[in-house]
């Protein structure tokens, strides 16, 4: 009898123990939902950025871009610009170059660079493009050079513009790509073009003083696409890599010298496709390279899956693989404004979910769903996990269950398919839709995948593995819009949840 009410007695403290550790855990504050000012992703107020031109100046990161709208006229495209030295504070300084008249080659501005030369002058390259040109008989684009001494008022030069040699279509002659090749002493000039018989091509030019310029063998012709947009060329480690944009996407080939030849990874696009990362061009700030684009604005301001040209700027950090091939990560600077922790709770759970301390086990059979709902989403945050997938179907994280909506929509990782993608499809018709916006990823079975949210209002952008991005809006996610994880046709760990807001 002893023993009897001795183990009474223990089960009777263990269970007021219990009851007291969960009275005594605190209650999470539901804060109403305030959209926040734009600080990660800027754009201009009433205007979208386009193709960015980024340089680094005296430990600064400059980004030139073309400022577009919704209500372009005749005359389009000045080029404005920010800078940054964090990737969370950017200042706008506003106008740098505007565009011409009717009669001028550049009543619209396309992209270019900037550089300083071995005097310390600043040239800055850029495209002209004039549409009645072609009606006229004339080349629609061309290369124009502009110059200052403290890269907020420039002056153009008339006199240095050129247009396509021979055969190089006068279309389609744009985006010039300058800098200062040390080796062979001389500047160079990439430029995307059309050739005759090539198709779309990254010609070269090279110069000694920046006015005259000397046409060269293409550097890259893969004869795969119209054209090669916005090309750019870096060295990092021991290999050269050019990237340039077409079809919505941006692309990367590389090589061991910087002549080429230039070749294309198996998997050689590091972001999404359907305008959601585009016109792609690098810089290297305080040793890392950053390659900076913009993700495009949805039509109508829903999950539809259709972008438009132009919207929010974004920057994604580059990482070297063992392999030579390249991955994307966030700003490692961002850890410094995602500093407080944000505190989660399941609110509701769907089918069969298994919870633990900062990990959910989601299980459902193919066709089903199985979801933790993490209660409202912070305006700004960066949420971090690592999952572990099994060999098929598909989990992510959902959105939605606002006063507005029950529905939730998911930002998936599509095991069956490969791919990370959203399309603002809803939950159930996640396994039969085609999608829309995707990023291909090679998802192995049983293999602990380390993912990053990082989000700022509608922009939601997922990293996996330091490897590949997925930029995007998601509006479902927005106005006191909840956030959870779900997992369909398969068993989905998700472990060591964090979320982060700045503070």
């Amino acid at each position: 009898m002893g023993n009897k009410r001795i183990f009474l007695l223990l089960a009777f403290c263990l269970i007021f123990s219990l009851a007291g550790c969960q009275l005594m855990e605190p209650e999470i504050e539901e804060v109403p939902y305030e959209a926040v000012e734009y600080r990660v992703y800027p754009a201009p107020e009433g205007a979208y950025v386009g193709d960015t031109m980024p340089v680094v100046i005296d430990g600064r990161l400059e980004l030139y871009y073309l400022y577009d709208t919704d209500h372009n006229g005749q005359a389009y495209h000045p080029i404005y610009k920010y800078t940054t030295t964090n990737f969370y504070d950017y200042q706008d300084h506003g106008l740098m170059l505007n565009f011409g008249g009717f009669n001028d080659p550049d009543m619209a501005l396309g992209t270019g660079s900037v550089l300083k030369d071995q005097n310390g002058l600043y040239h800055c390259f850029y495209t002209g493009h004039n549409d009645s040109f072609t009606m006229r008989g004339m080349d629609r684009e061309c290369v124009m050079h502009a110059v200052s001494e403290d890269r907020e008022n420039w002056t153009k030069i008339p006199e240095d513009t050129f247009c396509s040699g021979e055969n190089y279509s006068g279309e389609d002659f744009r985006d010039p790509f300058v800098f200062w090749n040390q080796d062979e002493e001389c500047y160079w000039l990439l430029i995307a073009a059309r050739e005759n018989t090539l198709g779309g091509v990254v010609a070269k030019y090279t110069s000694t003083d920046l006015s005259n310029w000397t046409l060269c063998d293409p550097l890259y012709a893969p004869q795969s696409q119209y054209m090669l947009e916005c090309p750019d060329l870096f060295k990092m480690g021991d290999y050269y890599y050019l990237f340039y944009s077409w079809d919505c996407v941006t692309y990367y080939a590389m090589s061991d010298s910087i002549n080429g030849p230039f070749t294309s990874p198996a998997d050689n696009v590091l972001d999404g496709s359907g305008f959601v990362f585009y016109g792609a061009k690098t810089a290297e700030l305080n040793g890392k390279r950053y390659l900076c684009g913009w993700t495009g604005r949805t039509t109508l301001n829903r999950d539809s899956g259709l972008y438009n040209w132009a919207g929010n700027m974004v920057n994604h950090q580059l990482v070297q693989k063992e392999d030579g091939t390249l991955g994307v990560r966030e700003p490692e600077s961002l850890s410094e404004y995602f500093t407080i922790d944000k505190p989660y709770k399941a609110v509701r759970t769907e089918g069969k979910v298994k919870k633990g301390k900062d990990n959910f086990t989601l299980e459902a059979p193919a066709g089903e769903n199985a979801l933790v709902d993490l209660g409202m989403r912070a305006s700004t945050m960066m949420l971090e996990c690592d999952v572990q997938l099994d060999g098929a179907g598909c989990a992510g994280f959902a959105f939605g269950s606002s006063e507005d909506s029950n529905e939730y929509t998911g930002l998936v990782l599509d095991v069956d398919r490969n791919c990370i993608h959203y399309e603002g499809t809803a939950l159930a018709d996640i396994a039969q839709d085609d999608p829309m916006v995707t990023t291909h990823f090679a998802f192995e079975p049983n293999t602990i995948h380390h993912i990053k949210l990082v989000v700022e209002n509608e922009i939601v952008i997922l990293y996996i593995d330091d490897t590949k991005a997925l930029s995007g809006r998601i509006y479902n996610s927005i106005d006191g819009a909840h956030i959870g994880l779900f997992a369909n046709g398969t068993k989905a760990e998700f472990q060591n949840i964090t979320m982060r807001i700045p503070e």
